[in-house]
């Protein structure tokens, strides 16, 4: 019942089934289904369906607001015993964007290890969706992403820095004989993006909307692999300025926006009621390393 009541709340907080069943990475008709099956399951109506539109019944909005303390309830009992189980040792789990190229986080659990070498730190890498899900459902303490949404009081969001965006192709491209290039100029030239599967229509439409790129999309499961296609010169691939570079195969050329460099704001973020001392502490050791490569 508790993966039935977590669709449900998916289906509120969304507006939409359709939404919720992209987000829950399951189909439309399934997660209907999981609905129906939870009011049979409670004996009352929880949804009042009306064509493509629903309104929460009164029972419903009474559910649906005590679930949401009750699944938080949950998860942090299993988070808990997780903790308990694992003898009480103190960890630290970190998720950042997989896409993301620089060396930020790698040097941040470097310094963070070497002052508190009891600390066990786990790592998640994932796409945007995916770390906002795994924090959401405290399956990481804190995530490093880029910032794709309105700030939320629930979070702690810490700002670590605007990053210019570029473009990395095949030395054997024509277009790498630019100084630099816009969307327009890149429309027939497919967009190699590193994105989980589950996650490619909404990473490329973020790439569409907010970058403006028109052309094909190609998906990449690993940054090795990204890089892998582009030296074949089978597109190009957006990439912060500073990230490690392959030097004589690919060409680094910033992208902009009518005459002014397209950027990325890169954050850290964690619940609000989960901030302690090990996670305010890396988020500072974090923001350092960030300030001192792009100050």
């Amino acid at each position: 019942m508790l993966n039935q009541v977590r669709y449900f709340q998916a289906v509120v907080r969304c507006g939409s089934f359709t939404e919720a069943a992209e987000e829950c990475h399951i189909s439309q008709s399934a997660i209907s289904q999981q609905i129906k099956s939870l009011e049979q399951e409670l004996g009352i109506q929880l949804i009042e369906r009306m064509n493509r539109k629903f309104v929460l019944t009164p029972a419903g909005e009474y559910f649906y607001k005590k679930s949401l303390v009750l699944v938080a309830d949950y998860d942090r009992l299993v988070q808990d015993a997780v903790r308990i189980a694992g003898k009480d040792q103190a960890g630290l789990r970190i998720g950042y964007l997989k896409s993301y190229a620089g060396d930020a986080i790698q040097m941040a659990v470097a310094f963070f290890s070497e002052k508190y070498p009891d600390i066990s730190v786990h790592i998640l890498s994932g796409s945007h969706e995916d770390l906002y899900d795994a924090l959401r459902r405290s399956k990481v303490d804190l995530v490093m992403s880029d910032q794709r949404r309105a700030f939320s009081d629930e979070y702690v969001n810490c700002s670590l820095a605007h990053i210019n965006c570029c473009i990395e192709i095949a030395s054997r491209n024509p277009i790498s004989a630019l100084k630099m290039v816009s969307a327009e100029d890149l429309k027939n030239t497919p967009c190699i993006l590193v994105v989980s599967k589950g996650q490619q229509n909404t990473e490329q439409e973020y790439y569409s909307d907010i970058f403006g790129f028109k052309g094909d999309f190609l998906f990449a499961d690993s940054m090795d692999e990204a890089r892998l296609m582009v030296v074949q010169n089978n597109g190009f691939m957006p990439i912060d300025e500073g990230a490690a570079f392959l030097g004589n195969t690919t060409m680094r050329i910033p992208l902009y926006r009518r005459d002014r460099p397209v950027t990325r704001h890169y954050c850290t973020f964690w619940k609000a009621d989960n901030s302690g001392y090990y996670i305010e502490e890396f988020a500072e050791i974090l923001k350092e390393v960030f300030s001192k490569q792009y100050e």
